[in-house]
């Protein structure tokens, strides 16, 4: 299983795996208030194959005493070991510690492990990403009395936070975005033609699921916690140094206070961290280690001093969750997270313009010295409307995680400016996606009125051409269950960000969301074609189990750290599944995307071969019968210049009053009757979008008519 999850995961080979074998310290916190000594470096190492323990603890003492040392192990909330230890004994001598001297001191040993203790350490612990287990020191004054205590997060190296994966997931990304715009280049013209499945929308609301499963304040496992950061990308949250320092400046000048929340402070942060081993990875470790620690422990004043600092002794360390957590594991100010998804949506927004611009200068020196296809003529002449239906899409896929950050920044901004844009931008989008609900709404009124339904929507051009990004995925009846869709997404980014710092209610919130939505997906089965409906309701039913699992991390609910532990790794198993599914169904729609045939247009194509069949048809003769003599047949075409439409009497009186006639029988009068009826009608019936003629005011009951029509 351990291999399956690391191939799913893309962070190494099995050779890699099976070779690992040492678990090292990675920062340290101290858990000791006004401690005699202080300590500023610890580095401790096990090595499985030798059963060995290499230490190495250094810091400054006030006076010189004699110290008993206690080390204990834990891994997933277990003590998996301990030992206490004499530096003057003789099984361990440490001489640098014996005694403590005065002022600073540094000292490195070696502990031997018992075989008993070293087999019950699982060989996962040695390739599993993200270990959760920490090492504590605990040093004693010889009266029995503590006077220092450290302890640091366990690491074997590996984390399940991988660049490999933020690439691939937004080369994911990117090609359901290419596979859009492929089918939407192969259904040029047409109108009622579904968005290929999945679509770059379903994509990046999978990859949002993702990331901000991670964002809540939980106390989740740290290999869920980092493997939810490699989608953080995918809401905007991307770290650019320069970029933070800008919005800092910008801040600064509007209100803001850098003293404790800025770039400057998590480089300086980061940097102390790192400085004792060369083993250790950074600042987010140290939250993570802060996050394991109980609740109880006073982590303030030297409680909390970091790693390598020198000379401060007296910080202090703030407790962080959910999105506030995350910003700072990828060196993101807290204060800095609207202005930077503002600066990226900006950015993305300036690309697409320049994009189109550039595509629309293409197809003119195309169209000036080339063959230019008829299916790209409306690119070329709606160009502005394509530019402002993309920012339009794109303000629909983003717009629950622009609600979260919006949100998140009213509540928890410090910069007047900053917050004024985010009320400012959240009113504007929240105000598009209302005018065009609006819009398609009353377009949908109108046609009902007129037609009687609203299918006009799906097969009038201008309509389809404007509005049809909300609902093109959806069958005719159910057009707008898109409603639905934006108040979700609003529903999810208020509970994410209004809720922060209380994990149950952002758990249970957005579970009875996600359940109503599926619940509306099931009952309704709303999607155009198989694979939409088989997907999108997968992605559902997937999205309710992963939140139904973060409940398991909720404190409230007092569970094991172990089942946390496998919690966190199941839902790695199925979100990484799922994702996998995704990227080859992109593969295979992008094969068959201009062979696979639209269901809309089909329909339409059908129908109006059927009207030009209904124009053609020769009604059957009823001199032809075979029942019956066969008489010559009558001139049709002189036939046709009288009133076709006019009562059978008076038809049979113009028949036989024409030139030539030999008195035809009744029989023949009402069989001409009937074709010139059904010709006329045929005729009559080509502008009425394949409806039967109506037989009102004629005599269906003479049988040469029946038997003709």
């Amino acid at each position: 299983m351990r291999n399956i999850i690391w191939a799913l995961l893309g962070m190494g080979t099995l050779p890699q795996v099976l070779a690992a074998d040492k678990l090292s310290t990675s920062g340290f916190n101290l858990c000791m208030k006004d401690s005699e000594i202080k300590v500023k470096k610890l580095d401790v190492t096990y090595t499985h194959s030798s059963n060995k323990v290499l230490f190495d603890v250094g810091g400054t003492n006030a006076k010189e005493q004699y110290v008993n040392a206690s080390l204990t192990v834990t891994a997933y909330g277990k003590e998996v070991y301990t030992r206490s230890f004499d530096p003057c004994g003789d099984e361990v001598h440490v001489s640098k510690l014996c005694p403590v001297p005065k002022g600073t001191f540094g000292a490195q040993g070696e502990l031997p492990i018992p075989s008993n203790y070293a087999s019950q350490i699982p060989s996962i612990a040695f390739s599993i990403p993200d270990l959760d287990g920490q090492a504590k020191m605990v040093l004693k004054s010889k009266d029995g009395n503590d006077i220092a205590c450290v302890e640091s997060q366990l690491s074997n190296g590996k984390s399940a936070n991988v660049k490999a994966v933020t690439y691939i997931s937004a080369g994911i990304a990117a090609a359901a975005l290419a596979l859009s715009g492929l089918s939407a280049l192969a259904t040029a013209g047409q109108t009622g033609a579904p968005s290929s499945s999945p679509s770059f929308g379903d994509v990046m609301g999978w990859f949002h699921t993702m990331a901000t499963n991670g964002m809540l304040s939980v106390s989740y496992p740290p290999v869920y916690r980092s493997f939810s950061r490699n989608f953080a990308w995918s809401t905007g949250l991307i770290p650019w140094a320069d970029m933070q320092k800008s919005i800092d400046n910008f801040r600064q000048s509007t209100g803001g206070n850098l003293t404790d929340n800025s770039y400057e402070s998590l480089h300086q942060a980061s940097q102390s961290s790192s400085g004792s081993s060369a083993t250790k990875r950074g600042l987010n470790m140290m939250f993570q280690v802060a996050d394991l620690l109980p609740r109880s422990v006073d982590t303030s004043s030297d409680a909390s001093v970091s790693s390598g600092s020198s000379d401060n002794d007296s910080g202090s360390h703030k407790f962080v969750s959910g999105v506030e957590e995350l910003s700072k594991e990828l060196m993101i100010p807290s204060a800095d997270i609207f202005m930077t998804v503002l600066l990226i949506f900006a950015i993305v927004i300036a690309v697409v313009v320049v994009g189109i611009l550039l595509f629309k200068v293409i197809l003119e020196a195309w169209a000036l010295y080339g063959n230019f296809p008829k299916k790209l003529t409306n690119f070329r002449k709606d160009y502005w409307g394509l530019m402002a239906r993309t920012i339009t899409n794109m303000i629909l896929v983003l717009y629950s995680i622009w609600v979260l950050y919006c949100v998140y920044q009213l509540r928890n901004g410090d910069s007047w400016a900053a917050k004024l844009l985010a009320a400012v931008t959240l009113v504007l989008f929240t105000a598009i996606l209302i005018f065009f609900t609006v819009r398609i709404f009353i377009k949908a009124r109108k046609y009902k009125e007129l037609e009687g339904d609203a299918s006009s929507l799906y097969e009038n051009k201008d309509t389809w051409r404007k509005y049809s990004l909300f609902y093109d995925n959806y069958k005719k009846d159910f057009w707008w269950l898109f409603v639905p869709i934006i108040v979700y997404s609003f529903a999810k980014g208020c509970i994410i960000a209004g809720a922060q710092n209380h994990g149950l209610v952002q758990s249970a919130g957005q579970l009875i969301v996600e359940a109503l939505l599926l619940t509306l997906l099931l009952w309704n089965r709303p999607y155009a074609t198989k694979s939409c409906m088989g997907i999108n309701i997968t992605i559902q039913i997937v999205r309710v189990l992963s939140v139904g699992c973060v409940l398991v991390f909720v404190e409230e609910l007092g569970l094991s750290q172990t089942t946390k532990t496998v919690t966190g790794i199941a839902l790695i198993v199925i979100q990484s599944t799922l994702t996998g599914v995704l990227a080859i169904l992109i593969a295979v729609n992008a094969i068959i995307v201009c062979c696979r045939e639209n269901p809309h247009a089909k329909r339409r194509r059908e129908a109006e071969k059927a009207n030009r069949d209904m124009d053609d048809l020769t009604p059957l003769d009823a001199r032809e019968s075979l029942l019956m003599e066969h008489p010559p047949r009558k001139d049709y075409a002189e036939m046709s210049k009288f009133n076709f439409a006019a009562p059978y009497e008076s038809y049979r009186d113009q028949s036989k009053a024409r030139p030539g006639s030999t008195g035809s029988t009744e029989r023949l009068v009402q069989a001409d009757y009937g074709v010139a009826h059904a010709r006329g009608s045929s005729r009559d019936s080509r502008n009425s979008r394949g409806r039967s003629p109506s037989l009102e005011g004629h005599h269906p009951t003479k049988p040469g008519y029946g038997m003709a029509y």
